[in-house]
C-alpha cells in the first residue's frame, strides 16, 4: 500500500502545532523582564536625582545585580528578590552610617516604578526604564576640534551651585579649595577630549563624559590601579596602569568615547581600550544616557586644575 505524500504547505503547518505544543519550547520566564539595565530616576525633595540598575541571572533563576546610587561607586547586589511583578533587595550602607538601604520596586509593562529607603531613614520614589544599548554600527566621522577653555575666563561653562570657586588665572582654569562642580554649557554626543589635569597633593577630582561617566583623577601615583584611582572609570572599569605622576605635576589625558565604548589614554600610555561602560557612575549630572551630555568637573572633593581643554565631536 503506497502511502501519499503531503504538500509541503500541510507540512509546514503540522510542524508548526507540534513545536508550539513542544514542552522543550523556550518561553520568557518572569524573572527575564527584570533582566537588563535600567536607567533610574529618584526624586529627592522635589528634585530628580540620577541612579542605575543592572540585573543579571546567576544560575537558573537566581537574580544578583549592581546598583548606582546618587553618589559612590557601583555596588553588587547578592540577591534581588522578585514575585508577581514585585522586587525588592537591600545593601548595606556605602558612605553613610546607618540601616541598610532597601530598595523595593514593581515591573510594570517596560519601567519600574518603586521606593528607596535610604540609610538615614527616608524613603524616595523612584521611576526607571531600560537603558538604551548606545551600539554604533558605523566608524564616527571626526569634526573639527573645538577649544572649550578660552583660558581667560569661565566662558562657556557653569558653575552648579553658588559655592563656586572656580576661577582663571594665567591660562589655567582652578579649584583651589572644594566648592561646587562645573559643567560645559555645550553638550556631545561621540567625541575625542583631551584635557591636562594638575592635582595636589592627597587631593581629588574626577571628569565626566557626557555628564554621565566618570574618569577618576587622584593623587595616586605608584599605587596599583583601581578603578577608583587615576584613570579609573569609577566604579566600573580598572584601567591596565595607574599612569599619575607626582602630586603637582601636568597630566595629559586623551579619551574616546563612542556610544558607551571608551579609550582612554593618559600620559602617553593607552589604559583603557574599547570597553563598554556599563551605566552612569555616581555624582552623574542625570541618568538619561540616550541624551548627549556635557563635559563636567569634579569640584566638589578637592583642589584640582585643568588647562588645554579640547573637544573633537564626532559628526
Amino acid at each position: 500500500m503506497k502511502m501519499k505524500l503531503l504538500p509541503l504547505v500541510a507540512l509546514t503547518a503540522l510542524a508548526s502545532v507540534i513545536i508550539s505544543a513542544s514542552p522543550f519550547k523556550k518561553s520568557a520566564l518572569p524573572e527575564e523582564k527584570l533582566e537588563g539595565r535600567w536607567d533610574m530616576t529618584l526624586t529627592i525633595d522635589g528634585k530628580p536625582r540620577p541612579s542605575w540598575l543592572e540585573v543579571q541571572h546567576s544560575g537558573i533563576k537566581t537574580l544578583v545585580g549592581y546598583f548606582v546610587g546618587t553618589g559612590g561607586s557601583a555596588r553588587p547586589v547578592s540577591k534581588i528578590n522578585f514575585n508577581a511583578g514585585k522586587f525588592n533587595f537591600t545593601i548595606p550602607p556605602q558612605w553613610d552610617e546607618g540601616n541598610d538601604m532597601v530598595i523595593d520596586g514593581e515591573l510594570q509593562g517596560d519601567r519600574l516604578v518603586g521606593t528607596v529607603l535610604n540609610p538615614d531613614g527616608k524613603t524616595v520614589p523612584f521611576t526607571a526604564v531600560r537603558a538604551p544599548e548606545l551600539r554604533r554600527t558605523k566608524e564616527p566621522k571626526w569634526g573639527k576640534p573645538i577649544t572649550l577653555f578660552n583660558g581667560k575666563d569661565l566662558t562657556g561653562w557653569l558653575p552648579l551651585g553658588p559655592d563656586n570657586q572656580w576661577v582663571v588665572e594665567n591660562g589655567v582654569l582652578r579649584n583651589p579649595r572644594s566648592g561646587v562642580n562645573l559643567r560645559s554649557e555645550k553638550t556631545f554626543e561621540d567625541f575625542k577630549l583631551h584635557v591636562e589635569v594638575r592635582i595636589p597633593k592627597e587631593s581629588n577630582s574626577g571628569i565626566y563624559l557626557r555628564g554621565r561617566y566618570e574618569i577618576q583623577i587622584t593623587d595616586s601615583k605608584g599605587q596599583a590601579p583601581s578603578s577608583g584611582l587615576m584613570g579609573g572609570i569609577y566604579g566600573f572599569i580598572k584601567p591596565s596602569d595607574n599612569m599619575a605622576k607626582d602630586a603637582g605635576e601636568w597630566n595629559v589625558i586623551d579619551a574616546i568615547l563612542i556610544g558607551r565604548m571608551v579609550t582612554l589614554t593618559i600620559n602617553g600610555k593607552t589604559i583603557i581600550t574599547n570597553q563598554e561602560i556599563p551605566g552612569i557612575t555616581g555624582g552623574a549630572l542625570d541618568s538619561n544616557e540616550g541624551e548627549p551630555g556635557p563635559i563636567y568637573f569634579q569640584g566638589d572633593h578637592g583642589a584640582v586644575e585643568y588647562r588645554n581643554i579640547v573637544i573633537t565631536p564626532a559628526l
